[in-house]
């Protein structure tokens, strides 16, 4: 009868060698950064016709998982912010000042403040960078003239070495606009970029956050739904005439190839810097 002790090769040396033959090999602890949490952002939006844009496919492409906010359906959402690695507050047709019809603004203010102190990357785009500078204690007020359609966007000197501005290659790109509001950069913010009908359409404050007036996430069909809608057309013949479509349209044709390729620069740029982040653990405020 075959003894039943132990084969004399089923040694935990001969495993430790070879593991994938014996199961007698000493566990090894996986080294905590061997494999790294995927990264959470979260994303406030205001109206469904406001999406991510550009930004989406570059965020599923980097294997970041995204949280929607929709205030527009789920006006009194308060997620906390605690759990999320960078935030990015897109635009809407309210402004900053309607905080008594719209509570959500309050909340968005106090949440955009908190990532901020945390040390969490913030990108605010139109509405969004409004609402980063009111709640960093800086003014956002009517501009001058309304911008909708295609304007060129001039860097100042700060921009030259800014994470994101850079991409400019210190050179006047045309982007896509839609705003009759902007803000004064708050307190502390490094302006870092300007329209000749706007003085204020870019900052950064601190590293780690920055607003933006311009929509360079906008593709072209965003661009179309914006300005075939009625509401998008009846805005844009409150201040121009019924030509201003077909123009925008065709200015979509000449610029849009240009501003993708830069959106993905500094889009790219941002998402790169809070992937590679590592955090320092705070309290909840």
């Amino acid at each position: 009868m075959e003894s039943r002790r132990r084969r004399p090769w089923r040694t935990r040396d001969y495993c430790a060698d070879a593991p994938a033959q014996c199961n007698l090999a000493p566990r090894r602890r996986r080294r905590r950064d061997a494999c790294p949490p995927m990264r959470r952002i979260l994303v406030f939006q205001h109206v469904a016709t406001e999406p991510l844009g550009h930004l989406d496919p570059l965020l599923r492409d980097a294997g970041i998982r995204i949280r929607y906010v929709n205030f527009g359906r789920e006006p009194h959402a308060e997620p906390g912010v605690a759990g999320y690695d960078a935030l990015i507050v897109l635009g809407g047709p309210m402004n900053v000042d309607q905080v008594h019809e719209l509570p959500h603004l309050r909340y968005e203010m106090a949440a955009i403040s908190e990532m901020v102190v945390r040390d969490r990357p913030v990108l605010g785009i139109c509405l969004g960078g409004q609402l980063l500078a009111a709640a960093m204690g800086g003014d956002v007020r009517p501009n001058p003239v309304p911008e909708i359609g295609w304007y060129q966007i001039h860097t100042r000197p700060a921009a030259h070495e800014d994470r994101l501005f850079r991409h400019f290659e210190r050179r006047p790109h045309f982007i896509f606009q839609w705003h009759a509001y902007t803000f004064a950069p708050p307190p502390g913010a490094v302006p870092l970029a300007w329209t000749r009908n706007c003085r204020n359409q870019g900052y950064r404050l601190g590293d780690h956050a920055w607003g933006v007036q311009f929509h360079l996430e906008a593709d072209a069909a965003l661009i179309e739904r914006w300005i075939s809608s009625p509401g998008g057309r009846s805005e844009i013949e409150r201040y121009w005439d019924a030509r201003r479509v077909a123009r925008i349209r065709a200015a979509t044709s000449a610029h849009l190839p240009a501003a993708t390729a830069l959106s993905e620069r500094l889009f790219g740029e941002f998402l790169g810097y809070f992937s590679r982040r590592r955090y320092a653990t705070l309290g909840s405020r």
